[in-house]
């Protein structure tokens, strides 16, 4: 009798804890048809005037895709909390990277969209493991195409670090690696902090990435080995406030993208963005202003590379709208970047010669969404994109990593010379279904 009595109380014991628990498998998935081309215009050769060359053609390259991510990302994840009591409790969220749905290839191979575990409670939220970054939030939540598809923002595309630039007459490509920001969207081995939910619309965050490199004492034992000291670092926060229809943020991030020990240098990646919206009910309305700083820091002028020690930066904004229609849902955007690099003598990374105005473009998204249930819709997106002064942004654009056809300009990288990225053009046709 008092071993039935046990089992009996054991089996309340449990009924309770997992009452008080609980554990959600959730995911999104989501593939389109895509269309991506690019127009490239003849501008001649350096040192010889484009006259000579008029009736030369303009270049251009296509694709059609089967792609995945075009309206939300495609994902898989299990989230769950528990429930201390005294208003005290312990969450995790592992959520996988991006599901190839249109090949089936990459699935739950890791949870690299985030890993965290959490205690919240009056104090707030204290979160450790790989999440999204303070400053990135703005970049997306502000985007009436959250970062998503070929009506992403150019401030994304541009963070996201363009890999070519055409210099001067003649299209001569060089491989900038603008932003190289691996922290850019999510940094690994974090620990974040969040204001509690009761703060009459205040909110906010701050985070704080590990490099994880081994230090040395003295600092001569340091090994010669480029990007073993700060490397992978980041410090961030964002703080906002919501309220009716009013949301509205400001953030600011560095990440050190770059060192080298014994030559006393440091390369960091700044990020800083203002967004804003509001929704009147019949028109949602969004903005964001934002500037990337890259800084190349030395500690002595010998050691400073061939092309200067100087820092370059690209500001860039958004406005756009999101219109209800029915079941369905409008959307469209502007957005546009700018390159701004230092003057005379402090060029980061080319010869004066080839000095160039200002690389920008700007950005023109159209979509519509149709919602067939709460959980499917189909959507349709049309984007257009104008570079100028060897700028060199596709259509397309996805997080780092993402298994989908990646288009990419090539032709500066061939024998095709004189030739400078003109227009850009891209389509989605897809359906979501978030489970």
């Amino acid at each position: 009798m008092k071993k039935s009595l046990v089992a009996l109380a054991a089996l309340a014991v449990a009924g309770v804890a997992s009452a008080q628990s609980s554990v959600t498998l959730f995911g999104v998935v989501d593939a389109a048809v895509s269309y991506y081309q690019t127009t490239s215009k003849f501008v001649g050769f350096n040192g010889t005037p484009v006259l000579n060359f008029i009736g030369t053609g303009d270049l251009k390259q296509s694709q059609w895709a089967l792609t995945n991510s075009g309206y939300n990302s495609s994902r898989v994840g299990f989230r769950g909390t528990e429930d201390l009591g005294g208003g005290l409790a312990a969450s995790f969220w592992l959520e996988a990277g991006t599901v190839s749905n249109d090949d089936g290839v990459v699935g739950l191979a890791s949870f690299a969209r985030r890993s965290t575990v959490s205690l919240s409670g009056g104090f707030g939220e204290l979160r450790l493991g790989r999440d999204y970054t303070p400053t990135f939030w703005n970049d997306t939540v502000f985007d009436p195409f959250g970062t998503n598809g070929v009506g992403s923002n150019l401030i994304f595309t541009m963070n996201q670090g363009p890999r070519t630039l055409a210099v001067g007459p003649g299209g001569v490509s060089v491989d900038r690696g603008l932003f190289g920001n691996a922290n850019y969207v999510r940094a690994s081995n974090s620990v974040g902090y969040f204001l509690p939910p009761n703060l009459g619309g205040f909110y906010g965050q701050v985070m704080y990435a590990f490099p994880e490199k081994v230090k040395y004492t003295p600092g001569a034992t340091t090994p010669n080995v480029p990007n073993s000291q700060y490397t992978g670092q980041y410090v961030g926060g964002r703080f906002g406030y919501a309220n009716g229809g009013l949301d509205v943020a400001a953030s600011y991030g560095e990440s050190t993208t770059g060192d080298d020990y014994y030559a006393g240098q440091k390369t960091t990646v700044e990020s800083m963005n203002l967004g804003a919206s509001y929704d009147f009910g019949v028109v949602k309305l969004f903005g964001e202003l934002s500037r990337t700083k890259n800084n190349i820091d030395f500690s002595s002028a010998l050691t400073a590379p061939l092309f200067g020690t100087g820092s370059f930066k690209g500001d860039g904004y958004l406005v756009g709208a999101t219109v209800p229609v029915g079941p369905g849902l409008i959307r469209v955007s502007y957005s546009a970047v700018k390159l701004n690099y230092t003057s005379t003598p402090t060029l980061p990374t080319i010869a004066l010669a080839t000095l160039t105005p200002d690389p920008k473009a700007d950005k023109f998204a159209i979509g519509y969404v149709h919602n067939l249930s709460k959980r499917t819709a189909l959507y349709a997106t049309a984007a257009f994109v104008k570079n100028k002064n060897g700028l060199n942004l596709n259509a397309n654009s996805s997080y780092p990593g993402a298994t989908s056809p990646q288009f990419t300009n090539t032709f500066l990288l061939t024998p095709n010379g004189g030739y400078q990225a003109d227009k850009a053009y891209g389509y989605d046709f897809g359906i979501r279904h978030a489970f």
